[in-house]
């Protein structure tokens, strides 16, 4: 997938092209189903799919303290997007003078001009770009007229919620990451390298993955979690790639501990030694809450039960 920040650099090969617009903040199922749609005109039409977003997030820049807590920081979603077919993403620098721009201005510059677009597939809810929160899908089809362009507008997805990138931030706060999920469609992920911890894990006979504090993607309530331990530097298809873990988010209450932490034990295995390699933790059912327990014998007995829960989770 090909990344360029300035619609005048699009690559001569991705123009024209069919294209779509927006933040994809974890590239969740309702994404998908503009991106499918993106896709599938492409192969109709015989051109290549492009992807616009922003960077920073728009609320940053205007509404610093309501920015929300990015669920696939930018890596993490570009990977998202190429695997959804996506051949070409333009990421716009945001900032408080491009907020200037008109509605008008920003489809005409960035889809007519920019990338010569002969298809804009979009959701029904686009609305509020451009100078004054103006933008929506009317004008959209209106400009779609004027300068010979088909506008395909997606209706809202979901089953018993609406799939939305909030409802996923919803869910991982309370530790619900089974639900989140079922709007990603995926089990949710973070990544970053390992890196030395207390290894008080080790001592206790469950020695675990710490990941650094460098870490990207949104991370969950405290808690335990059953998930899997993805080697990111092996090849697909080795073995020793994806493995089942328990998974403890928080600060260790037990030992006092001041600093919040993922930590990822790979079930029945103590031989490995992960220092140094970039690993992805994905997180698939939440097992309980953090809690601080008054012995290291209290401790014990509640990890064993959270490995035999997490088992039974994954094995589900």
């Amino acid at each position: 997938m090909q990344h360029w920040t300035s619609p005048s650099d699009t690559p001569p090969q991705l123009r024209p092209c069919v294209a779509t617009f927006g933040n994809f903040d974890g590239v969740h199922r309702g994404h998908r189903a503009i991106l499918d749609e993106l896709t599938r005109q492409g192969r109709e039409r015989d051109l290549p799919a492009v992807a616009v977003t922003f960077d920073p997030h728009p609320i940053e820049v205007m509404h610093p303290e309501r920015a929300p807590e990015i669920i696939s920081p930018g890596p993490l979603r570009d990977e998202l997007l190429e695997q959804a077919g996506i051949a070409g993403l333009l990421s716009l620098p945001f900032t408080t003078e491009f907020a200037q721009t008109s509605a008008v201005d920003y489809v005409v510059d960035t889809f007519v001009t920019g990338l010569q677009a002969q298809a804009l597939v979009v959701g029904a809810d686009t609305r509020g770009f451009g100078a004054g929160y103006t933008g929506d899908v009317d004008l959209l089809r209106s400009l779609g007229e004027e300068h010979g362009f088909d506008v395909v507008v997606i209706e809202d997805q979901g089953e018993t919620e609406r799939w939305s990138s909030s409802a996923v931030r919803t869910h991982l706060a309370a530790g619900e990451v089974a639900e989140a999920s079922l709007i990603l469609g995926r089990p949710h992920r973070v990544v970053g390298t390992v890196v030395h911890g207390h290894h008080r894990g080790r001592e206790l006979g469950y020695p675990t993955a710490n990941l650094g504090a460098d870490s990207l993607g949104l991370v969950p309530a405290d808690g335990v979690y059953a998930g899997w331990l993805v080697r990111l530097d092996l090849p697909e298809g080795d073995p020793e790639r994806r493995l089942p873990a328990a998974i403890s988010v928080g600060t260790n209450p037990t030992f006092d501990g001041q600093v919040r932490v993922v930590e990822s034990y790979v079930l029945d295995r103590t031989d490995l030694d992960l220092y140094g390699e970039r690993v992805a933790v994905d997180f698939v059912g939440h097992v309980r809450p953090t809690l601080r327990f008054d012995s290291i014998d209290e401790l014990l007995v509640a990890m064993a039960r959270d490995v035999e829960r997490t088992r039974d989770l994954l094995e589900r």
